[in-house]
């Protein structure tokens, strides 16, 4: 397929590369002119503007947005309005308020343009891993650009979640329920790293790859981390906390549903921006590897 790409950060680039090894054509724009300039130079097909980006698509348009949730999903959507016809497609990837994501879809709908909402997990790995897709939105719509999704997931990664607003919406919990996940391992390794014995953080880590009940993806980019860093003595024990933490335990208390776990560690994350804490230096640590999230160096 032939796909136009806004936003190219960390993710946005990683995304075009893969849907081009594969390839499609990707036309791609930015707010600045340098990735544009870069993924020109791997194949792709530079746009100068929004208008520009449009013009180089074929008859039905497939536009997908990977910037920041808010504002710069509205004034690209709304830059696009103008554009585009009907049974065009608007596809958002970012991470979105699912809320917002209805709203969009009820105004775009009704000026004949479709929109897929797609929360999308990988981070920086996603480019030789794969990205898990899951997305939102009229199911013609969806079953159209599936052969993005297809390109985009490893095998059995993607799956149409509902209408309009579910994608982010289980992307949302997705996100809350690694909060916890992040918590519960962070808190383990302070545990350790406070006792009486020597432990080598890294050693456990590994080791609990194997067999473990408790083995994962986050254990093996733990080992990582220790290995650079045995005592994260190079890291402020300060984590972001990026929204959808919030919007998961917010949706949680409006359905009545107990979320101690999810709620703690977002109390945490908070609390990690007035103490020296080692479990908050891990979780800073283990975002960073699995999405290129921000740390603070000492």
């Amino acid at each position: 397929m032939k796909i136009g790409m806004i936003g190219l950060g960390k993710m946005g680039a990683n995304m075009t590369k893969r849907l081009m090894r594969r390839k499609h054509e990707v036309v791609v724009f930015n707010k600045t002119r340098g990735p544009i300039d870069e993924l020109a130079k791997k194949g792709a097909i530079p746009a100068k503007s929004l208008e520009d980006l449009v013009r180089k698509l074929p008859r039905r348009k497939v536009i997908w947005l990977m910037v920041p949730s808010g504002k710069p999903v509205d004034q690209n959507i709304n830059g696009l309005k103008s554009l585009l016809k009907k049974n065009d497609i608007i596809i958002d990837g970012g991470n979105s308020e699912w809320n917002d994501s209805i709203k969009r879809g009820r105004a775009l709908n009704a000026k004949g343009v479709q929109f897929i909402d797609c929360g999308v997990s990988g981070g920086i790995w996603g480019l030789k891993e794969g990205y898990c897709l899951m997305y939102g939105g009229e199911k013609a719509a969806c079953d159209y650009v599936e052969p993005i999704f297809k390109t985009l997931a490893p095998r059995d990664g993607y799956l149409y979640c509902g209408r309009p607003g579910a994608g982010h919406f289980v992307k949302m919990v997705h996100n809350g329920i690694e909060y916890g996940m992040l918590q519960s391992y962070a808190e383990g390794f302070a545990v350790m790293a406070n006792s009486k014995f020597d432990i080598d953080m890294r050693a456990v880590s590994k080791v609990w790859q194997y067999g473990s009940v408790i083995r994962s993806w986050l254990l093996e980019l733990a080992e990582r981390v220790f290995k650079a860093d045995p005592k994260l003595e190079s890291l402020e024990p300060y984590v972001w906390d990026s929204g959808e933490g919030r919007w998961t335990v917010e949706a949680a208390i409006d359905s009545n549903v107990p979320a101690p776990i999810i709620t703690g560690s977002l109390i945490a994350r908070l609390q990690s921006r007035d103490t020296n804490s080692f479990s908050m230096r891990a979780i800073a640590a283990l975002r960073n590897q699995f999405g290129g999230h921000a740390v603070r160096k000492k």
